[in-house]
């Protein structure tokens, strides 16, 4: 594979909507102008499962300024109900509750607000099953698990191994419901419009893939994809909340097709994204190593169970980390489903990645106390040459160096890995380190054009979206290399389906996807038009499909180290240091590749210590509705946290030689962090999040409990 000759790409540039941003000129998805809007609010469903079997309308319909009231009796139809999230209006049943089974559409949103209060519903209640545990008589295996990996693999005899093995650590640990929370919450403005017979359909939304969103919500509508455009130029936020459509897309789009013309806007409440617009779904792992005295595996067990909805299936990849991180001989991952009477969980950063690894990385950190082997060598002893689960050579595995430049850098061998050893003050202090990986995808069908409009100016088309990673900056960097020119002879068009295909901004897959369509269609330009081109020369490219995809494994790297202080007497917890190492081949934009990184193990922090969405079984609905009682990270709990990376090129996946990074960053974060926490206190937490009462309740018994036994 030829790289392109860095020139812009490599140096930290500023972002180019920064200003925009800055200063509220970025047009989010609520804030188009659009003549003469109408408001629309939903009404949602207020028990778990049942029927709907009357809705009262009277009292919203005579509120001054309402326009018009849906009800799933007599919505427009839909031309394809198969999409259990997305068929919304279309029958009575009622499959979790906060499901939409209407929508008041009003002059102001306040009125719409008021009025769908005043919709009255009357239901027939059937019994619901809205709770996650091992034991649930209906849990069953998978077709397969996101995105399309087996649900289970097996090599080797792992049953005799761990019977034959002299060390074990055979432990279970969960982690809890956790919501997205997008500081931007989902919202869109609906135009449907009808042009010489036809529907002419406009939707502003706040999505990670303008094409994705059309390509999801024409055909439901019974429209041609041409039919139906979609706009996102800025998008505040989605960590993969909004890589799809969701029910209150189609909601808005149906109120639309009633409004003559008009403008339709909606932006979800906080309460309501608690309900609508996915989450990631809790987990119960099983994680047993068995391994010899001297810390090398001889057998590693993932087995992880989820939940899903009993109206659509998401099966989240959360054992698949553990089929190529370390190398073992025998190997067994597994993957079980309850459907609930619940919500449809969606991704939500690095989703399966993200816990999966917290399971086994303090699963590892338990092997280490066991063997009394230091964990970083511990990690070392059992890194794999090849990929265990192909046998493919690396594009790049430098997991090892990551973990021994931030050792270096951290100062790990000045701490006793022996737990509850410093005490400053009040303060037990502790260090853990956890590994990550994630791999580097690259998603089919995407398109770039690029044209000459004037002198020394070109246009790069792309109907990529930035949902706020920086790709207005990294994707102007890659075209200006490309082509040879200049940064200020560069202008980008992103966020439309109106432009060439685009795939969603997820997986980490955005830079390797979209700047091998631009480094395609610049190669293509200057073979048709030389230099310099015409005025008004213009071309257009495919990214071809990586012929080395097959041959190696793409994967980044990353090893966290987390300093953790715990108070003696009231177990409260601080984390006053985070270093992420990571290997993640070229940096494209420095700056806001470190942003992204540290952004992640903010996450990781904040899912480590604080995150927790909490569901009240016997009504179906999670009591945890807003920023004030569901917890995360704030200024206070971040101190110094600070993200490097190595200085390296991957030849082998796309020309920039970059691998993605917007994901890595959150996974092993939790793990590292939990890691510390036993350090500092002999404390083994294994149910996120790590709150005080579950730190101080064992505080003074240096967890006694025997994790693991010595032969």
């Amino acid at each position: 594979m030829t790289l392109l000759e860095p020139r812009a790409i490599g140096t930290p540039v500023a972002r180019r909507d920064g200003a925009a941003k800055v200063t509220g000129t970025a047009t989010y998805a609520y804030e188009h102008l659009v003549g003469s809007p109408a408001y629309l609010h939903p009404v949602q469903a207020t028990i778990a499962r049942g029927r709907v079997i009357t809705m009262d309308t009277d009292a919203a319909r005579a509120v001054d300024g309402v326009l018009d009231v849906l009800t799933v009796f007599d919505a427009p139809e839909l031309a394809d109900s198969s999409d259990g999230e997305l068929a919304i209006l279309q029958d009575d049943r009622v499959h979790f509750r906060g499901q939409i089974i209407g929508g008041v559409v009003a002059e102001t949103a306040e009125i719409a607000r008021q009025a769908a209060a005043l919709v009255r519903a009357e239901y027939i209640a059937e019994p619901h099953d809205a709770q996650l545990r091992a034991d649930h008589p209906g849990l069953y295996t998978p077709d397969s698990v996101n995105p399309s990996y087996p649900s289970d693999t097996a090599d080797g005899d792992v049953d005799a191994a761990l019977a034959a093995a002299e060390v074990v650590v055979d432990q279970t640990y969960t982690t809890p419901l956790e919501h997205n929370n997008p500081m931007e919450p989902h919202a869109c403005i609906a135009q449907w419009q009808v042009r010489d017979g036809n529907p002419d359909v406009l939707l502003y939304d706040s999505t990670q893939g303008p094409h994705a969103a059309r390509k999801a919500l024409a055909p439901i509508l019974g429209l041609e994809a041409d039919q139906l455009r979609v706009v996102a130029p800025y998008v505040g936020g989605g960590f993969g909340s909004k890589g799809s459509p969701h029910a209150h897309n189609v909601l808005t789009l149906l109120a639309a097709q009633r409004a003559n013309g008009r403008p339709v806007k909606l932006a979800l409440t906080r309460q309501q994204m608690f309900s609508l617009v996915g989450y990631r779904t809790p987990t119960i792992q099983r994680v047993r190593l068995a391994a010899d005295k001297d810390g090398k595996l001889t057998a590693l067990v993932h087995d992880a169970i989820g939940q899903t909805s009993a109206v659509k299936e998401f099966a989240e990849q959360t054992a698949v980390t553990s089929r190529k991180m370390y190398a073992t001989p025998n190997r067994r991952t597994t993957h079980r489903l309850a459907a609930l009477d619940v919500a449809v969980p969606f991704w939500m950063r690095a989703p399966g990645e993200c816990p999966g690894t917290f399971a086994a990385e303090v699963a590892m950190d338990e092997l280490a106390v066991a063997t009394g082997i230091d964990p970083i060598e511990l990690r070392i002893r059992n890194d794999p040459e090849v990929d265990p689960e192909t046998g493919n050579p690396w594009s790049g595995r430098h997991l090892v160096e990551c973990l021994r430049l931030g050792a270096q850098r951290f100062g790990w061998s000045d701490w006793d890995r022996r737990p509850a050893q410093r005490l400053h003050g009040d303060w037990l202090h502790g260090v853990g380190v956890a590994s990550a990986t994630y791999p580097a995808m690259q998603m089919p069908g995407n398109t770039a054009r690029i044209t000459y409009p004037a002198r020394e100016r070109y246009l790069v088309q792309i109907g990529a979206a930035d949902i706020g990673t920086g790709t207005w900056t990294t994707l102007t960097q890659i075209a200006a290399d490309a082509l040879g020119c200049d940064l200020a002879a560069v202008e980008l068009q992103i966020g439309d389906s109106a432009l060439p295909d685009a795939s969603v901004a997820g997986g980490s897959s955005g830079i390797n996807s979209w700047g091998r369509a631009i480094v395609a269609a610049a190669q293509r330009f200057r073979s048709e038009h030389g230099d310099p081109p015409a005025i008004g020369a213009t071309s257009e490219a495919e990214a071809p499909e990586n012929p080395e995809a097959d041959k190696f494994t793409m994967q980044s790297f990353g090893a966290h180290f987390v300093e953790a202080k715990v108070n003696r007497d009231t177990g409260e917890i601080r984390v006053p240091r985070m270093l992420g190492v990571f290997s993640v081949g070229r940096a494209i934009n420095p700056r806001t590749l470190r942003s992204q990184l540290i952004g992640g193990m903010t996450m990781g922090l904040s899912m480590a210590l604080h995150e927790e969405s909490v569901r009240d079984a016997r009504f179906g609905h999670v009591v945890t509705q807003d920023l004030a009682t569901y917890h995360f990270s704030s200024h206070a709990d971040v101190e110094d946290v600070d993200a490097i990376w190595l200085d390296e090129v991957d030849e082998h996946t796309n020309p920039m030689g970059s691998r993605g990074a917007g994901e890595i960053g959150i996974v092993g974060s939790a793990a590292a962090v939990v890691n510390a926490v036993y350090n500092a206190t002999g404390v083994r937490v294994r149910d996120l999040p790590v709150t005080l009462d579950k730190v101080l309740a064992r505080l003074s018994l240096h967890d006694s409990t025997k994790p693991s036994r010595m032969r």
